[in-house]
């Protein structure tokens, strides 16, 4: 690269091990690198230890030798993305705040202050791959399939993309660590951080108590037994089995409890027992207006798509609505489909685009239970004219 002319990459450093390695290959490839630590919360426990986090930022920074800026996103980031995330939970849908950071955060405030800084490109540590077909970035999985991160990066606005390097994308994790190791990187052992961005590691339930009061109301089955209470349908999501506490039911036998529904005219939480019950497998979903990266040539195809990060995709067929909603059918049944979450649709190792879930449905026939949603979001969707024809 020419000494004369580098371009001026900014390297988000958070503290953690992927940043590190992805500014000190920038380096090595002869791109003027500078850092810039990002604070998005401003409340300092020992769940979200942001003091240490720019400590280790810091002190990898002096190792590499390279400037590190600081700025603080914390009143953007309530506003833009936790207001949202709150009231999200209100409606009793499961929100994924880590994807509209990226979006509004990572790929847009912080992005934007880079670019102030006078950076060409903006580089993170994320586990994806950009390729430019036809003058555009495209978004690709990462090698490593079980690191890749495309899933977090599929609202990102498609523009931001053209100033942004991801160092890591043709990497596995393993071999990131050992580069950390042989290059003596002070954080080359740190653990991989957990948890939603601002709640760390720290009981999810106990910290939206501070931000949505308890609301207490039964346990119930599809049939309408009372099991026990819960403590509000804003702390469960769809599919979870821990912290239910309404194990050895007499007359239930020993399989595990798993929240299917959550009433919210009622304030019940309902629950089935076993992972293969009927109620937490849907066959199809309807989506809110699809954020593509790719747009599709027509409002009829095929592809893949999931409904969680930790998911294997699975063959669908997509309708487009004329407002751009999407209805989706997929080929065999998914696992605990969540209204509030993302549809992430692919095309091989491309990522499409993605769009929030608005209701799950089983085309191939609802479980006739009368308080839980799984028949009312099945005929929406048929009502939207879905059929099993691609």
């Amino acid at each position: 690269m020419d000494s004369r002319r580098r371009p001026k990459v900014i390297v988000g450093i958070s503290g953690g091990v992927d940043s590190a390695v992805a500014a000190l290959l920038l380096k090595d490839a002869g791109y003027a690198v500078e850092g810039l630590h990002m604070t998005n919360w401003d409340s300092e426990d020992d769940f979200c230890p942001a003091a240490q986090d720019y400590q280790d930022a810091r002190s990898v920074s002096a190792e590499l030798g390279i400037v590190l800026h600081w700025v603080s996103f914390a009143r953007e980031y309530r506003e833009k993305v936790f207001l949202d995330f709150l009231a999200e939970l209100q409606r009793g849908r499961t929100p994924n705040p880590d994807i509209a950071c990226n979006r509004e955060i990572k790929f847009g405030d912080c992005l934007r202050y880079a670019q102030r800084l006078g950076a060409d490109f903006v580089a993170t540590g994320h586990y994806a791959q950009l390729r430019v077909h036809d003058g555009e970035s495209r978004l690709y999985k990462g090698r490593d399939r079980k690191k890749d991160q495309s899933y977090f990066l599929a609202s990102v606005h498609k523009a931001a993309f053209a100033n942004v390097l991801f160092p890591l994308g043709a990497l596995d994790k393993p071999e990131v660590r050992r580069i950390a190791n042989d290059r003596g990187l002070p954080n080359h052992g740190r653990k991989d951080s957990t948890g939603i961005c601002f709640i760390g590691e720290r009981p999810f339930q106990s910290f939206l108590q501070g931000f949505l009061p308890p609301t207490p109301g039964n346990i119930v089955t599809p049939e309408g037994e009372q099991l026990g209470q819960h403590t509000g349908l804003m702390y469960y999501t769809l599919g979870q089995r821990q912290g239910l506490n309404i194990g050895g039911q007499r007359d239930h036998g020993d399989e595990p409890w798993y929240v299917a529904a959550k009433d919210l005219q009622r304030n019940q939480l309902v629950v089935v027992q076993g992972r293969d019950h009927p109620l937490l497998w849907n066959d199809s979903l309807k989506s809110a207006a699809v954020h593509w990266l790719r747009p599709p040539a027509s409002d009829r195809f095929e592809c893949a798509a999931k409904t969680r990060y930790r998911q294997e995709e699975v063959p669908c067929n997509v309708r487009l609505l004329p407002d751009g909603e999407a209805l989706v059918l997929f080929r065999q049944p998914v696992w605990a489909i969540t209204p509030g979450q993302q549809v992430v649709f692919y095309a091989g190792a491309e990522c499409l685009g993605s769009a929030t879930i608005e209701a799950a449905g089983n085309l191939a026939g609802a479980p006739a239970v009368s308080h839980v949603n799984h028949r009312a979001a099945s005929a929406q969707i048929t009502a939207f004219g879905y059929n099993r024809a691609p």
